[in-house]
């Protein structure tokens, strides 16, 4: 793929992922070779690092740190041989940005996940973002920002072979697993979950397994991947991230909700864009057909995450959830 459609290809992520769309442009025009995205989208993000030291005030200084994070964490979805450190420098600039905009958000860790509680302490009720493939908490902040503001307390994670986790780590499809763990961190009853690309198959296996998800939506989540269907980026990604070929191969076959879809109680929201169309990836309709209380928001123009359709779908999702949980 020529540097040209990798970047138009990935412009609404990066977008979605809180970038800047005119400095996106301007920044990636400074590649010649698709291997230069690592390289060059990192030194973009310590741009905004000394920015954040020259600052007259600590919201300006935590503004520049948190789109540092985005841009760091955008680093890591091309060609980069400094994908670990780009993980870490998200993390640690997303840190600083949460010290100086929101010191109460506290760091909660567990063996198998890490992030950031944010919101009020007396919230009625907490949400999780649950990233995909190759995705992490450093990402979302548009979804993130929609729950807090509606009073809710947000735990955006990292989860196996997920942002910072993901050098030490490898992907696990019994994500509920993972889930349960965090309940318990959070030392609450019960929370909803918003589950972003393949998160939105770790939530909807957790919402079938775990009983203490009250509710549970998905974005351009997956209902069944086909292996030998899937495009060759897709699969290398997955290869990466499951620790081989082998293991990604295994990976890919567990991710099927037909059995578990008709298993999930809560109250389910699935959105999908009309315009996501990914060999080997079929969408989510049969996942809001087959659960007890599902609904279904299809998105005719929207891509994959539907970082291009934004105003359709957030603010929906947003209300469905606060309402479901409270």
């Amino acid at each position: 793929m020529s540097v040209a459609d990798f970047v138009a290809a990935n412009l609404s992520r990066a977008t979605g992922a809180g970038l800047d769309p005119h400095e996106y442009q301007r920044v990636a025009r400074e590649m010649a070779v698709l291997d230069q995205w690592g390289e060059t989208f990192m030194r973009a993000a310590r741009g905004h690092l000394a920015r954040a030291g020259q600052a007259a005030t600590t919201i300006s200084a935590g503004e520049h740190y948190q789109v540092a994070a985005s841009w760091f964490h955008v680093a890591t979805l091309g060609p980069n041989r400094e994908s670990a450190l780009a993980a870490a420098e998200a993390d640690t600039a997303m840190r600083r940005a949460l010290e100086l905009l929101e010191p109460g958000a506290r760091r909660i860790e567990g063996p198998g996940f890490t992030g950031w509680l944010r919101g009020p302490a007396d919230a009625v009720a907490t949400a999780v973002v649950v990233p995909g493939l190759d995705s992490g908490k450093e990402e979302f902040h548009a979804v993130t920002g929609a729950l807090l503001r509606r009073g809710l307390a947000v735990f955006a994670m990292d989860g196996p072979g997920q942002g910072v986790l993901a050098a030490g780590s490898t992907v696990r499809a019994d994500y509920h697993h993972v889930i349960g763990q965090v309940v318990d961190a959070l030392g609450t009853r019960s929370v909803g979950l918003v589950g972003l690309s393949l998160g939105g198959y770790y939530v909807a296996e957790s919402a079938a397994r775990e009983t203490r998800v009250a509710a549970a939506a998905t974005v351009s989540g997956p209902f069944h991947l086909d292996w030998n269907a899937l495009p060759p980026p897709v699969r290398e990604i997955i290869v990466r991230r499951a620790g081989g070929e082998e293991a990604a191969r295994h990976f890919a076959r567990q991710v099927d909700l037909s059995v578990l879809a008709p298993q999930i109680t809560c109250p389910l929201l699935v959105v999908d864009g009309g315009q996501d169309v990914i060999p080997g990836v079929t969408n989510g309709e049969p996942l809001a057909r087959l659960a007890p209380h599902g609904q279904y928001l299809r998105i005719p123009h929207g891509d994959h995450l539907l970082g291009n359709a934004r105003s359709d779908w957030l603010a929906t999702l947003a209300d469905w959830l606060h309402g479901a949980l409270t």
